[in-house]
């Protein structure tokens, strides 16, 4: 018989608490964009120095991409939003004690593709080749974002 679980790990409840100040954060503060990027950037300055670069080159990467998104804290992660729902983040490998980090998008970047589309992609290295794919995808999901929100 499987063991049962005794709940959330460490790592996820500690990933709640985050959420749950940054929601106060973004209620006391409104929704800056100032005020979203330096909250970021201290979490990035926090990471492990091999997903702090990674963090920082995809920081640049989606903020040239696509200016309309807002950087913000999500669950303790980089992340990046339009109208307060959260389009796309970067969990590094150590949050959770993963082998790879991941960029990730959630269901308002509207990458739809069939029946069947990834929403989450592993990354170990930003090679130029990864760096293009990733424009790519940070352009579609605002591109999809905005049509399917008419």
């Amino acid at each position: 018989m499987a063991s049962k679980s005794n709940g959330f790990t460490a790592a996820e409840q500690a990933a709640m608490k985050e959420r749950a100040r940054e929601l106060k954060l973004e209620a006391k503060a409104g929704k800056l964009r100032a005020d979203g990027e330096a909250e970021l950037l201290a979490k990035v300055a926090e990471m492990p120095v091999a997903e702090r670069v990674m963090a920082e080159r995809l920081h640049a990467i989606v903020t040239a991409t696509a200016p309309t998104l807002l950087p913000k804290t999500w669950y303790g992660m980089p992340a990046y939003a339009r109208d307060g729902k959260v389009v796309l983040f970067f969990q590094g490998a150590s949050k959770f004690g993963a082998r790879y980090s991941t960029l990730g998008f959630n269901d308002s970047a509207a990458l739809d593709d069939g029946a069947m589309w990834p929403t989450a992609y592993a990354l170990t290295t930003l090679s130029p080749e990864v760096e293009k794919k990733i424009t790519a995808l940070v352009k579609k999901a605002v591109r999809a974002g905005t049509v399917s929100r008419q």
